[in-house]
């Protein structure tokens, strides 16, 4: 029952009865109960038993004064709420009146009783009643609702484990076999192939760089949605990597006869503080889009300075090609989740419409503003600004050098490696791609194996892999940094994982490796690693 529906009980205590009978008269109302006593030694319990909101209390009686009643029921924690009306008469000192309202007491009646006094002073309780009950009946709906919230918030949060537990091991598992495809192209590449074959690892190559962008994209959407994703600027060479972007995005345009150009403005600073990898990833998205969209014709990049001041530059980016152009009915959808444009004749280029949502989302947390124009059989033109501090210095882009190096890899000649991975084809590509290097390797199945390995051999580096069966890398790691021998505790570790869940990378390093690298992962990029970890 709602509490403002609950009848309000009401207790008339007096010694005399005709007084109890002529104010119950009185007061008798719907949504009321009037009871009434003429002995105040019951009428603690039947304040109890009959949940009384209200008494009306002679001061002078027999047995029991209307005083000492008045403190029994402030005394116990079942009736102190009890509203108390003293009755008395004219005569009563201003030391008796304090005695009553001190102890309890919210106001007196005097005799003779004036009935219209004693209605409205009623009325007036019944009305702070009321009020009451609608507060208690709101704080409990307010409890409920919290004690909903809160299982909501909880089951939401073991919702959020359970995805982000889900998805890291799915990519794990689709990383996995990835890697050995990759592994494998890049062995195959290098022995010595016919046109045919070479064209075969070709597409091979393709297929495998197209999959792991469409788990890259999954990942990354998720990863944005939970608030991991978080930008690390740094000093760079803005316009060197737009540069960049345009000589490695040219020969992908290229193959589909597209001409492929871009203009940087001159103003345009020398270093800025931006995320690289950021910043390149928006560019790469947008140009893939305008290659993909574009079945003839030329894709133009611009980098230009929108406003500059002392300590900040608003860059503009562009990217405009001359493709088939977007339907105005679709270009608010086109930065939407999983959003593709309903028509064949974009259909047919596939694509999980999970890209431009990305690129959206990465450019706000720039702090920055994508925008799109486009003509349907002419073109589209996709552009962003943002603001960025100038910077005095800038630093290379490590993984451009590194893809330029893939060809030329020195020999690592006395390197001894031991390589940590319990996935047998991932164990064949890495030891082939490090023998080619000319380094010697040792496998362990599971970091139990590696420690046993590690005591009666000595490596340069370890090579650990973290998800494995028995003892996983991590925790191999911790031991090797805690319980080997004082002069193999510093031994380089770089841990490589199919997973890509930034708590996860944390939890390597703060377990002691050196470095991490990815699955699939290009040789160069290992290479490099090898080389910096150990001085050769």
């Amino acid at each position: 029952m709602h509490l403002s529906s609950k009848p309000i009980n009401i207790i008339i205590v007096d010694d005399s009865t005709d007084n109890l009978e002529v104010i119950k008269q009185v007061l008798e109302r719907p949504g009321v109960n009037i009871l009434t006593s003429d002995s105040p030694v019951e009428v603690l319990d039947i304040c109890i038993t009959a949940e009384i909101s209200i008494a009306l209390i002679d001061v002078k009686m027999p047995v029991m004064s209307g005083y000492d009643l008045l403190n029994q029921l402030k005394a116990n924690p079942q009736t102190e709420n009890v509203v108390v009306i003293l009755m008395t008469g004219f005569s009563m000192s201003a030391d008796e009146v304090f005695l009553g309202l001190n102890s309890g007491a919210v106001d007196y009646l005097f005799k003779p009783l004036d009935m219209h006094i004693i209605n409205a002073k009623v009325n007036s309780l019944l009305t702070m009643i009321h009020y009451q009950r609608d507060i208690e009946q709101k704080n409990k709906e307010l409890e409920y609702f919290q004690s909903d919230l809160y299982q909501a918030v909880e089951e939401a949060k073991r919702g959020k484990i359970i995805k982000e537990n889900f998805l890291a091991n799915m990519s794990h598992e689709i990383r996995t076999p990835l890697n050995a495809i990759v592994g494998i192209t890049n062995l195959l590449k290098t022995s010595g192939l016919n046109p045919i074959q070479h064209k075969m690892m070709e597409l091979m190559e393709f297929s495998s760089t197209a999959l792991l962008g469409i788990v890259n994209d999954i990942l990354e959407s998720f990863q944005i949605d939970a608030g991991k994703i978080i930008l690390k600027p740094e000093s760079m060479d803005i316009a060197g990597l737009f540069k960049t972007v345009g000589d490695t995005m040219r020969p992908l345009a290229a193959e589909k006869g597209l001409l492929l150009d871009y203009e940087i403005d001159t103003a345009v600073p020398a270093f800025i503080r931006a995320d690289p990898l950021r910043v390149k990833q928006v560019l790469m998205n947008l140009i893939n889009n305008a290659i993909k969209f574009t079945p003839k014709g030329r894709i133009d990049l611009s980098l230009k300075v929108a406003t500059v001041s002392s300590t900040h530059a608003v860059l503009a980016f562009s990217v405009k090609d001359s493709g088939l152009g977007i339907p105005q009915s679709a270009i608010n959808k086109i930065f939407e989740r999983f959003e593709q444009i309903e028509d064949k004749t974009w259909q047919k280029f596939g694509g999980t419409g999970l890209g431009l949502s990305i690129v959206k989302r990465l450019v706000e947390l720039m702090g920055g503003k994508i925008e799109v124009e486009s003509e349907l059989n002419t073109g589209t033109t996709f552009s962003f600004t943002s603001s960025f501090e100038l910077a005095g210095h800038g630093v290379t882009d490590e993984e451009d050098q590194l893809r330029a190096s893939f060809n030329t890899l020195s020999d690592l000649t006395d390197m001894m490696v031991l390589l940590v991975e319990d996935n047998k084809i991932n164990q064949f590509v890495a030891v082939r791609m490090l023998q080619n290097w000319n380094v010697k390797v040792d496998v362990a199945e599971n970091g139990l194996e590696a420690l046993h390995m590690l005591k009666i051999n000595n490596y340069d580096l370890v090579l650990m892999d973290t998800h494995m069966p028995v003892m996983n890398g991590i925790e191999a790691t911790r031991k090797i940094r805690t319980e080997m021998p004082e002069h193999k505790r510093k031994i380089p570790i770089i841990s490589f994982s199919a997973s890509v869940i930034e708590h996860e990378k944390k939890e390597a390093m703060d377990a002691g490796v050196n470095d991490f690298l990815e699955k699939p992962f290009q040789p160069g990029i290992l290479h490099e690693k090898l080389r910096r970890l150990t001085g050769s």
